[in-house]
């Protein structure tokens, strides 16, 4: 039997713009299949907390435009587990929302919140650095948070750094870095006592809702002042009318960088933001000349190191190009350079000015 003071929140309402064209504002990545397993990343994000937390007490936080998405693709949640944000308010308002949701059902609940868009290799190493992090949650007030051994200076993470005289699997966080410039991230490299963060925590609801009352009190007296309409039918008119005012703030910047009872425990499994086309093509399996093919039927001559990607089993043919992006989605065609692909965001804006909403 499963846990059940066990909760997880399932962040999934954000666009993944850099995914573009496939990934777009009314259809984002967390709901197609990237890696052509056969599950959508938000389908795989589930189950793997479906292993440790009972399904029902999975909540899914979004965007009240993907809704339909979400009853689409976890056919088996009900709409007491979708929590919609009628605004964009970046993730500490909608983690307080659902937290004091989670606290009037059940206030024993100790919960993790996760991305919907991460590809995790080891599901059981996964589900027992989670365990290890509730079973201390349980009786400790404690911010926790999952962070990945770094293996290469990565400038587009934060970083974690933790007290390097502790022998425990669970070490105390000395402070958050903001994403450092390639030099620096060296030096923490060289170091050895930083993690990058991947935005995974845990920790009961008593705790979070503490800090949240203790560092952020506005936005705490906002949501709290709904406490007694939650769970109920006249909790959707209240967060209409009063989401929109919270503050636009990370729950890192909130609540993470101004405690002092934050705790890390490094991940025992291989882990993958997908955050980018690159991420991407470094998860796939490849062909001889390290292209890497999703769905194509791919000829290519005197190609290497692309990723392909088009509906299912066009025909494709790449002569002369190496390190290439190359994406067919309905009405666009991206072709870009591997390299730039940071880029792909601001290449979506001109596309939008220029042609029009509709294709972003």
């Amino acid at each position: 039997m499963k846990n059940k003071n066990y909760y997880a929140i399932l962040m999934a309402g954000g666009v993944g713009s850099r995914f573009w064209p496939v990934s777009t504002q009314n259809f984002p990545k967390q709901f197609h299949d990237m890696l052509g397993t056969g599950d959508t990343l938000i389908q795989k994000t589930f189950n793997r907390l479906a292993q440790l937390i009972p399904e029902e007490n999975i909540f899914i936080l979004t965007n009240e435009r993907y809704n339909d998405l979400v009853f689409e693709q976890l056919p088996s949640v009900t709409k007491r587990q979708v929590v919609l944000e009628p605004a964009m308010r970046n993730t500490a308002p909608c983690i307080l929302y659902a937290s004091l949701k989670i606290q009037k059902e059940n206030e024993n609940a100790v919960m993790i919140v996760a991305p919907s868009d991460h590809w995790i290799e080891d599901e059981d190493a996964f589900s027992n650095n989670v365990q290890t992090a509730f079973d201390y949650c349980e009786s400790n007030d404690a911010l926790m948070t999952l962070g990945i051994t770094p293996t290469f200076p990565n400038t587009g993470y934060g970083y974690i750094e933790y007290n390097k005289s502790s022998e425990e699997d669970i070490k105390p966080v000395n402070q958050f870095r903001e994403k450092p410039d390639y030099e620096t991230a060296k030096s923490f490299l060289a170091q050895g006592i930083f993690l990058w963060n991947a935005g995974i925590f845990m920790w009961s609801v008593k705790s979070v809702v503490a800090a949240f009352q203790r560092n952020q009190p506005e936005l705490y007296q906002l949501f709290e002042s709904g406490y007694n309409v939650y769970n109920t039918e006249f909790e959707d008119d209240f967060i209409k009318d009063n989401y929109p005012k919270a503050e636009n703030i990370s729950v890192d910047y909130a609540l993470m960088e101004k405690s002092n009872n934050v705790y890390v425990i490094p991940a025992t499994f291989d882990w993958n933001d997908l955050g980018t086309w690159g991420s991407l093509y470094d998860k796939l399996d490849k062909d001889v000349n390290d292209n890497a093919v999703v769905n194509a039927k791919a000829l290519t001559e005197d190609a290497s190191g692309n990723m392909i990607r088009s509906k299912e089993d066009k025909v494709i043919v790449v002569d002369g190009l190496k390190d290439y992006i190359i994406v067919d989605k309905d009405e666009v065609l991206l072709i870009f350079p591997k390299a730039k692909e940071q880029d792909i965001k601001k290449v979506l804006q001109n596309v939008k000015a220029n042609f029009g909403e509709e294709y972003g």
